[in-house]
């Protein structure tokens, strides 16, 4: 009995002993880069192509649409007619001038002879001074409602061919916003007109981007139907106010795609190098988000441990992200795994052939 006493003693003293001192975590392989310099990103947009000119074309008088002459699609040249309204109104104001006019001209003829038969009168001193300046003032306004009522006439006029709208120019029709039978109001909009001649790519903005944006900057654009293809292209203009949905600002691109054939719609990208020259780039898969910041899991070379680091970020691109401020040229960072590691965590560094890799710590004047 006295043995087993004492042996069981000796178990807990072991026990005891073996739970004050724990075993050292292990190092977690993690798949390390060193951050490296790459030439300045290159930023794209998707885009539209526009016309360089895009009138939105309507009727300078409201009323009824009796025909509708083309539709979306249809190439037209200056002069054609587009849509007719019902000019019945309009016939009849043209008409009522037309008689208002002979009506004035019938009454300035009647005062031009009662003035003239006055003024034989006045010389012969059978009527006063006044009567004949009465003659002479109505003959006046006779003249002043002739000129009122020929404006009047070239109005009505005007107005009976304003019931036809024409093409300012030669293009293609890219909107239809009205049809026949539909009532419309003067000024509003029935067709847009893309017309012939230089073409643009429409492109949209983000907020961060629009201060680099200024016009007359260099750009490149590329079309789908030609992929590999780039044409240089100029920033001819940018909104002054973003988007209120979108938060975007719009922005045209004036290119000269020479011989190539360019429809207009057809979808195109605009490529943008950002200014700056070099600046350091990092993979996609090392950013981690933090507190809505984003940061990376910087590598202390020396001890082979994870610290998490706020960093700026620019333009996203389809690998790599450049990295404005908060990294130094020649720092590693976790490139992979980045949401299990923990602070100050010792890891085992790797390449992407799971190969032990040698940490070289940064140059002194590059911390």
């Amino acid at each position: 009995m006295p043995r087993s006493i004492l042996l069981a003693g000796l178990l807990a003293l072991v026990a005891g002993c073996s739970g004050d001192a724990e075993p050292e975590a292990a190092a977690r392989p993690a798949l390390v880069v060193q951050a490296r310099t790459q030439g300045a990103a290159l930023s794209a947009y998707a885009g539209e192509v526009r016309a360089r000119h895009e009138p939105a074309l309507a009727f300078r008088i409201g009323g009824k649409v009796a025909r509708r002459l083309v539709d979306v699609g249809d190439r037209v040249k200056a002069g054609q007619a587009l849509a007719e309204l019902d000019a019945s109104d309009v016939s009849l104001q043209r008409e009522s001038a037309q008689a208002a006019l002979a009506s004035a001209e019938s009454d300035l003829a009647l005062a031009a002879s009662e003035l003239e038969r006055y003024k034989s009168l006045f010389d012969r001193q059978l009527v006063s001074r006044s009567l004949y300046d009465a003659r002479v003032s109505a003959h006046e306004a006779a003249q002043a409602r002739v000129r009122q009522a020929r404006a009047q006439a070239s109005v009505s006029e005007n107005q009976a061919d304003y019931a036809v709208l024409r093409a300012p120019g030669r293009g293609v029709i890219a909107q239809r916003l009205a049809e026949a039978g539909q009532v419309v109001a003067a000024g509003q909009t029935v067709f847009v007109l893309a017309e012939d001649g230089e073409r643009e790519v429409l492109i949209s903005v983000p907020e961060r981007d629009a201060a680099g944006f200024a016009p007359g900057r260099k750009l490149a654009v590329e079309l789908w139907s030609m992929p590999g293809r780039r044409f240089p292209g100029v920033l001819r203009e940018i909104a002054p106010a973003a988007d209120a949905q979108a938060r975007t600002f719009a922005a045209r691109v004036s290119f000269d795609p020479g011989q190539a054939s360019v429809d207009l719609g057809q979808s195109a990208r605009v490529y943008a190098t950002a200014e700056g020259g070099e600046e350091l780039a990092v993979p996609l898969s090392a950013v981690y988000e933090h507190e809505g910041q984003a940061a990376l899991w910087v590598v202390d070379a020396a001890k082979s441990t994870v610290h998490l680091r706020p960093v700026q970020l620019g333009p996203y691109g389809e690998r790599w992200v450049p990295v404005k401020s908060g990294l130094q040229p020649g720092e590693w960072v976790v490139a992979a795994g980045v949401h299990l590691l923990l602070e100050g965590q010792r890891i085992k560094p790797i390449d992407g052939d799971n190969r032990p890799v040698e940490l070289v710590p940064a140059p002194a004047d590059a911390r």
